[in-house]
């Protein structure tokens, strides 16, 4: 791997993590800051990471049976009222309209924190008998959550965000669905962010506010910190029963429904930035990559561009119809006013996967050079091969990010034993650590204030391991997931 850095524009990881993210999501042109205090701007660069990450999950969702809907922006006070234990939990984040129309409202309309409330006030009238459940529903939309210090995709005032909602006819009905849309996070950020996530349960004093357990897949970034990356909350009867919601069940019994809700947010490009990124800038995984291959054609004499620009022109042609039938993302930097060596250094900070380097030396050899942004390793490939080969390259790219992304973690995850050894891993080596936990809130909590680690998880996977809990000495089954987090 050489070490020659192209990118010397943006802060390293070592000296402020911090700086550096801010320093690449706005100088790889991903997002920028709003006007608006806590919001943010997201760049077409930006735009077409989430999209592409988004339609992947929309994908997944619409597999599983789910169709997708929209509710209003607007839910009024009286419903979110309903729901005492919802409201307490998000009434701090909560922006609320009180003047429309050059009047004083009647009743004050908050902006959607979440859309659990006016969902159940509206499907009432749709559900009257276990003939209509399950009812499975997703809606792609904008959220708001008064944030006092954002960052960034990682938190703002107002983001994008796909939220989940069904009723059911059983709890066990509901239990699946909550952990089949968990492990749809998981496949998403395994097979197309290329981030291993470990999922789990959140502990009471984590769950979601409302909610009767709430899952989540937790990663690792580049700075060992955690990052919650998805959620899927079973709510049981609580939304439902308070607003009044009954089916006329098998047994011609009214029931009320039982509900879950799941959510994944624009949060989600933070953690493929940080998960990936080096001092050089974005290292982005081909399957959501805006370009998944950038040629950059060299050139000093008018008649070498000519050669230079038909072999281009034959190579971008094929890679937009590959034998597979699986269209390549590619650009061509035509600029011709900045060297070869800006281009590099531009398109290393956007971390395109695969770049194309393509000169006169090269087309009398029928070849071309493809570098690899991960490692940087270079390699001559016959420029007829390119159309087979780039898009298997493009996989292989992908399963080493992963792979590379899984080893990070395991040589980052820890076992403490004791409390002081939790400490001093936690204050000195970050990362993961795995350590035994009685169940009770008062330890958690002084793990916390004393650490800044809290419990991501407690993980599915798990091996039995019975021990005694870190603070008070407590019998405990198994080892839980600790982490400072974002």
């Amino acid at each position: 791997m050489s070490q020659e850095r192209f990118v010397t524009s943006i802060t390293r990881q070592s000296e402020d993590f911090s700086a550096w993210y801010t320093d690449v999501v706005r100088k790889a042109e991903l997002a920028d800051y709003s006007p608006v205090r806590g919001c943010m701007v997201i760049r077409p660069y930006g735009y077409a990471l989430w999209e592409h990450t988004r339609d992947a999950l929309d994908g997944m969702i619409k597999e599983t049976g789910h169709s997708n809907v929209y509710f209003p922006l607007f839910i009024p006070k009286s419903l979110l009222d309903k729901e005492a234990e919802h409201v307490e939990g998000f009434n701090p984040q909560v922006a609320w309209v009180t003047h429309a129309g050059g009047k004083e409202l009647d009743e004050p309309l908050a902006v959607r924190p979440t859309s659990e409330a006016i969902i159940a006030a509206t499907v009432r009238d749709w559900i009257h008998s276990y003939r209509d459940l399950p009812l499975l529903m997703n809606l792609w939309n904008n959220v708001v959550r008064w944030e006092m210090r954002t960052r960034l995709f990682l938190r703002t005032t107002e983001f994008l965000w796909q939220e989940g909602h069904t009723f059911h006819a059983t709890e066990q009905e509901a239990l699946e669905e909550t952990d089949r849309m968990l492990d749809v996070y998981r496949r998403l950020c395994d097979e197309w962010l290329a981030i291993p996530v470990t999922s789990g349960r959140k502990t009471e004093s984590e769950k979601f506010p409302g909610a009767v357990t709430t899952l989540a897949i937790e990663a690792m970034m580049r700075d060992r910190r955690a990052l919650q990356s998805g959620t899927s909350h079973h709510l049981g009867q609580n939304f439902t029963r308070a607003e009044g919601i009954e089916f006329l069940d098998r047994d011609n019994l009214r029931k009320n429904p039982w509900g879950t809700s799941w959510g994944l947010s624009t949060r989600i490009v933070g953690a493929t930035i940080m998960a990936h990124g080096d001092d050089d800038g974005l290292v982005l995984p081909p399957r959501v990559a805006p370009y998944q291959v950038v040629v950059v054609p060299i050139w000093r004499r008018e008649e070498d561009r000519v050669a230079v620009a038909g072999a281009v022109e034959t190579v971008l042609a094929a890679l937009r119809s590959t034998p597979d039938g699986r269209a390549v993302r590619v650009h061509v930097d035509w600029r011709d006013d900045v060297s070869p060596g800006f281009k590099y250094s531009h398109w290393e900070l956007r971390g395109v996967p695969l770049r194309i380097e393509i000169g006169p030396r090269d087309v009398a050899a029928g070849q071309a050079v493809v570098v690899r942004r991960v490692d940087r390793v270079k390699e001559a490939a016959p420029l007829a091969a390119l159309p087979a080969e780039i898009p298997a390259r493009l996989e292989r790219y992908q399963a080493d990010l992963f792979e590379r992304a899984a080893r990070f973690r395991a040589a980052n995850t820890h076992a403490a034993d004791d409390y002081d050894t939790f400490r001093r891993v936690i204050e000195e080596e970050g990362g993961f650590v795995m350590a035994h936990w009685c169940g009770a809130a008062a330890c958690e909590k002084r793990i916390n204030e004393e650490t800044g680690a809290t419990i991501r998880v407690i993980p599915f996977d798990a091996p039995a391991d019975p021990g005694r809990c870190l603070i008070d000495g407590g019998a405990a089954t198994d080892r839980v997931l600790f982490a400072r987090a974002y």
